[in-house]
Order: structure tokens, then C-alpha cells, then sequence
């Protein structure tokens, strides 16, 4: 495509902005590890969940979730709790506060605190940096995939005659100038790059949004779609038939393997229900909670990416999902078989965008990438420097030395990814083995160290080795890895049990310390009897019942966020007002149970105040 001068002038400008910011504030990052990695804890919470919403928002993502909803309807609201979508909802009401109290810069320093020093604790202080860094590895591919594909598509300069080429060129320098910004600046750039360009991303959604709603009628849609698209309601089946319309639809729910949609629901409120409650992954997710001031600051942030995030991000899907089926229809038709639906998200914004508009949308979708590029690199070197590096090799280097070094690791950890996306050509088959291979074999470990007290660090050592062993070949094979998730989480939870009982229990003044500072509800009498006859006024955590409510009731909440965005869009006004309504009256439920509840620490551990003002929890 051709952009105009204005468009090219926007896009270039931003990107220059992008990186000026990431060494102009590399001087606040690059000061010790903790400035690097959690910007010193100084961050206030909803710049934190700007970032976090931001880093999100990525392109790859925002392709694949136009293809759903252009195929799948409104029924594609509950496709991406394959993520799990809605684990905000529990990092929001408990588990951001659990994380937060431990006061530790990593999710892999974590496990220490959970575990201890002993032998066991060691190996899964090293299994769960291998698992964050394959995590890395995995989202570093799959942001280089999309990236490719939308600035070949977008970018007027052919950088190659060859369209696959072309692609890879581009992919290569867009990822080179993130690199510079974030490896230099560390969470600092990271952090307000990403609210610059939420801001940017924000203002495009709402704008293409209304487009769509200028540019097509309710009428218009009707016909483009079959019956039942525009309903949230499904039974056994899917019972979407796109055959009269465009039969490559068809195929391609075939291939996805959700016809029977009954079966998929299921499957994804079971493995996004216990992946949520295992906690998030050691990514950039976890390093946000980590980054917050405050325990309560941490669950602030989680509440505040929902708010922020969903509503844009759905007016920019159902947007540009609604040109593509209005007028795109009769060239997908014409693909044939090999249709992609890729291209949908392309073709939307090349025919109905006008210019200037169009640069600062390139602009904005440009920033997804980089920010969740950002943020992902941003987690590599917090693992293998500060984890592997500093605790078993060096840990008397001066602190300048660490950053030096984290530098190294990340753009060691961009090359890897680039090169693992060169040969992966399908982001949906590479989504699939994120959520559902290798993150269903981190489930089980990670849910059992939350609320088991005799699950040991040999139990995590063998539960996420498991995982990761029966993960890796899935790539290889064409098992289903959402259909093969239940499998694979009870062989793993079998595993962590047999090795928990099969070893000694980790050391009770470990565990003592982990759970007077979490305070975790679940299965902790012995430890607290331990801790009740230093302390007897050291009370259990009774709020189990209350959080879960208050999970499903957020969990409602977060799909009427993400419902009713795609029903202004397409004009269904009563549908709007009532996913609306119910939005209201959830946020007043969470307001008074949650909200108001929320505690930094529990109520029968001492605090002073410091002559600074700050809260200080006596240990």
C-alpha cells in the first residue's frame, strides 16, 4: 500500500519518540537491579496497569482476535479465556496481594521464599527459570510473527520481491529498534513508553470503532453474517453455518477443532479456572505485580488493566471484524482453500482508514507490538541475571555489572525468538501450544505451592519438569493440546503429589515465614499450629468463600466488559444497555466486598508508622 506523506510522517515520528524516551530515562534504570527490573518500587499503580493493559494489547493478539470474532461471533468473547483471559479477575481480588507481600524482584527469587535452600528448592529454582525462559522464547516468536505479517502489509517500502521475505525484513527491524529502547532502559522505558503508546492505541480503537459504525448498518451486517452470529447463547454445536457465505469459514472451525462449542466452554472454564488460580506466570504480568509499591497497589493494578483495557480493544476488533465482513467477503472467497484470515485486520484498515487517521492507527498498532515485545524481553535477563547469575555465580559484582550484563541476556533472548519465528507460520498454532501445552504443564506445580503446605520443592521440581517434557513434543505432533489439557494436568498433579510425599517436608521455619507473610487461605493447619505457639494471635485466613464470589462475580463483570463494546459497535442497543447494566451492578458488588476489603497485610500482624509516613509490618 502507499501510505500518504502525513501517515509516514506520524509513523516515523513516533517511533523516534519511542526510543527517545527509552534513553532519556535509561539513567533512572540502569542506577541497580531493582531500579532495572521493578523501577524501585516507585511507580504509582495505574501507570503500572497502563502498562500492564498496554503490553496486552498486542498485535499478534489483536490479528488472531479479529479472526475470531469475524467467524465465530459474539461466541468469541469466550474463546480467549483459552489465556485465561479473565486471570485478572483472581490476580485482582487475592493473588496480587499474596504476590506483593513477598517482596521478592522475580518469579523464579519467589520460589526461594516459598521453598527454601535446600536441595530441592534449588532444582526448582532452575526449572522455573528453564519454563520463564521458553516462556520468553515462545512470545518473542509469536510478537515476530505478527509484527511481520502487519508491517508488510502496511509499510509502503518492498524490502524484497518475495512476500514471505518481506515480512521476515521488516519483522527484523522493527524488532532491532525495540530492542534498543527497552534493553536500555529497563522497566523505567518500558513502563512509560507503554502509557504513551496506550494513550495512542486508545484514541485509534475508539476512531475505528466509530468507522464501523458510520460505515455499516445493522442491515448491512445481517446479511454478511449467518444466523446465530450475533448471539452470546450456544448449545452442543456451534450451529454456525457459514456455507452460503464463505465455506472457507466453515473448514476453518473444523480445523480448529471448537464445532462442538459445549465441549470447548467446558474445557476453557476448567483450564482457565485452575491456571488462574495457580497464579501468573514469571513474564512481565508477574513483574508488574512485583513493580507496585504496596500489596494493595498490586491488586489495584490487576483491577485497573480490565478497566482500561477491554472497551478500546473490543471497539478495534468488532470494528475492523465488521468492515472485513461487509466488504472483504468476496476476495476471501476468491483465496479458495487457502484463505487467511490473517489479512482481515490489513485489508480493514487499508480501505476505510483515511489518512492521517490511518498513520497514527499504524502508529498505535506498531506500539502493541512494542510494548508487549518490551515488556517480554524486559522479564529474560531479570531471570537469568538475578536468578542464575547473581545467586550462583557472581553475587558480590558491583551493580552496574548486573545491568551490563542483563543487556547481553536480552538481546541474546531477542535473537533466539526471531530466529524460533522464522520457521513458525501459523499464530493460532502457536497460541494453542502457549495457553494450553506448555502453560497446562506449569498448573499443577504452581497451583499446589499456593495452598498445600506439605508440597515440597521436590514436588515443584518434578510437577514442572513433567510438564515441560510432555509440552516440548506437542509442538511436533497434531494432538490438540486444549483437549489434551486435562490429561496432561492430572499426570503432572499425580507427579507433584508422589514426589511431595515421597521426599521430606520443606524445613516448618520456611514455611513458617511464607505463610506469616502470605497468609494464604488453603491447607495450612500444621504450619499455623507452629506459628499459634510463637504468636498466638496470628489468626488463619477465613476469606476463601468471599474471594471466590467475589472471582465469579468478576469474572461476570469482565465478560459484560467485553461484550458490550462489540454490541455498540454493531448497533444491538438493548443488548448494549443490558451487558451495561450489568456491568453497573457487579462494579457495585466488588466496590463493597472487594474494594473496601482489601488489606495490605492481615489485620493481626503490628505495624508502625516510619517518620517518612510509610507503613512498616513488623516481622
Amino acid at each position: 500500500m502507499n501510505l500518504a506523506p502525513i501517515d509516514i510522517a506520524i509513523v516515523l515520528a513516533y517511533i523516534a519518540l519511542s526510543l527517545w524516551i527509552g534513553f532519556w530515562i535509561a539513567n533512572k534504570a540502569n542506577k541497580d537491579m531493582q531500579s532495572y527490573f521493578l523501577g524501585g518500587n516507585k511507580m504509582p499503580w495505574y501507570y503500572l496497569g497502563l502498562s500492564n493493559a498496554s503490553g496486552m494489547f498486542d498485535i499478534s493478539g489483536t490479528m488472531w482476535m479479529v479472526y475470531l470474532l469475524f467467524i465465530y461471533g459474539l461466541k468469541s468473547v469466550f474463546i480467549p479465556w483459552l489465556w485465561p483471559a479473565f486471570n485478572q479477575i483472581f490476580l485482582m481480588v487475592f493473588l496480587s496481594i499474596w504476590l506483593r507481600r513477598s517482596g521478592v524482584m522475580t518469579g523464579a527469587e519467589w520460589i526461594t521464599f516459598r521453598f527454601g535452600n535446600s536441595r530441592g528448592a534449588q532444582w526448582s529454582h532452575l526449572i522455573v527459570v528453564l519454563f520463564a525462559l521458553l516462556s520468553v522464547i515462545g512470545f518473542l516468536a509469536y510478537g515476530f510473527i505478527g509484527i511481520g505479517k502487519f508491517a508488510a502489509a502496511f509499510l509502503p517500502w518492498q524490502l524484497s520481491a518475495d512476500a514471505h521475505s518481506n515480512e521476515v525484513l521488516y519483522g527484523l527491524i522493527i524488532t532491532l529498534i525495540t530492542t534498543a529502547y527497552v534493553v536500555k532502559g529497563g522497566m523505567f522505558s518500558v513502563v512509560i513508553t507503554e502509557v504513551v503508546q496506550f494513550i495512542i492505541m486508545t484514541f485509534a480503537c475508539i476512531a475505528i470503532g466509530i468507522i464501523a459504525m458510520v460505515q455499516v448498518s445493522p442491515d448491512m451486517l445481517a446479511a454478511a453474517v449467518p444466523e446465530g452470529w450475533h448471539s452470546l447463547a450456544f448449545g452442543w454445536n456451534l450451529e454456525l453455518d457459514w456455507s452460503e457465505l464463505l465455506a472457507s469459514a466453515n473448514q476453518k472451525i473444523v480445523e480448529d477443532g471448537w464445532s462442538l462449542f459445549s465441549v470447548f466452554f467446558m474445557l476453557v472454564l476448567f483450564k482457565g479456572f485452575l491456571q488462574s488460580m495457580a497464579g501468573p506466570a514469571p513474564n512481565y504480568d508477574m513483574q508488574r505485580v512485583l513493580s507496585a509499591k504496596t500489596p494493595v497497589e498490586a491488586a489495584k493494578m490487576s483491577w485497573v488493566v480490565n478497566v482500561v483495557l477491554l472497551f478500546p480493544r473490543y471497539m478495534m476488533i468488532t470494528g475492523l471484524a465488521v468492515l472485513a465482513l461487509v466488504f472483504f467477503r468476496d476476495e476471501l472467497n476468491a483465496m479458495g482453500p487457502n484463505v487467511d484470515f490473517e489479512q482481515i485486520l490489513p485489508f480493514a484498515l487499508v480501505n476505510y482508514i483515511p489518512a492521517g487517521l490511518l498513520g497514527l492507527v499504524i502508529a498505535g498498532l506498531l506500539a502493541t507490538f512494542m510494548s508487549t515485545f518490551a515488556a517480554t524481553v524486559n522479564a529474560a535477563p531479570a531471570y537469568l541475571v538475578n536468578d542464575i547469575y547473581k545467586k550462583y555465580v557472581n553475587a558480590d559484582a558491583a551493580p552496574k555489572t548486573y545491568v551490563k550484563l542483563s543487556y547481553l541476556v536480552s538481546l541474546l533472548f531477542v535473537v533466539i525468538g526471531t530466529a524460533i519465528g522464522l520457521f513458525i507460520p501459523s499464530l493460532n498454532e502457536l497460541i494453542l501450544w502457549l495457553v494450553s501445552a506448555l502453560y497446562g504443564g506449569y498448573t499443577a506445580a504452581n497451583l499446589l505451592k499456593w495452598y498445600w503446605w506439605r508440597f515440597n520443592g521436590y514436588g515443584y521440581f518434578c510437577g514442572m519438569l513433567a510438564g515441560i517434557v510432555t509440552a516440548i513434543p506437542m509442538m511436533f505432533t497434531s494432538v490438540s493440546p486444549l483437549y489434551a489439557f486435562p490429561v496432561l494436568f492430572a499426570f503432572c498433579l499425580l507427579t507433584c503429589v508422589v514426589a511431595s510425599l515421597l521426599t521430606p517436608a520443606d524445613e516448618m521455619a520456611v514455611l513458617k515465614e511464607f505463610y506469616r507473610k502470605t497468609r494464604p487461605w488453603g491447607f495450612w493447619a500444621p504450619v499455623l499450629a507452629e506459628l499459634q505457639k510463637d504468636d498466638p494471635a496470628i489468626a488463619p485466613n477465613r476469606d476463601f468463600g468471599r474471594d471466590m464470589i467475589n472471582v465469579c462475580v468478576g469474572i461476570v463483570w469482565h465478560t459484560s466488559l467485553t461484550a458490550a463494546p462489540i454490541f455498540m459497535v454493531i448497533q444491538y442497543w438493548s443488548a448494549f444497555a443490558g451487558t451495561m447494566l450489568i456491568a453497573a451492578l457487579t462494579s457495585i458488588f466488588l466496590k463493597y466486598y472487594w474494594w473496601d476489603q482489601l488489606r495490605d497485610h492481615p489485620d493481626d500482624r503490628p505495624v508502625v508508622v516510619a517518620a517518612s509516613g510509610e507503613i512498616v509490618t513488623h516481622k
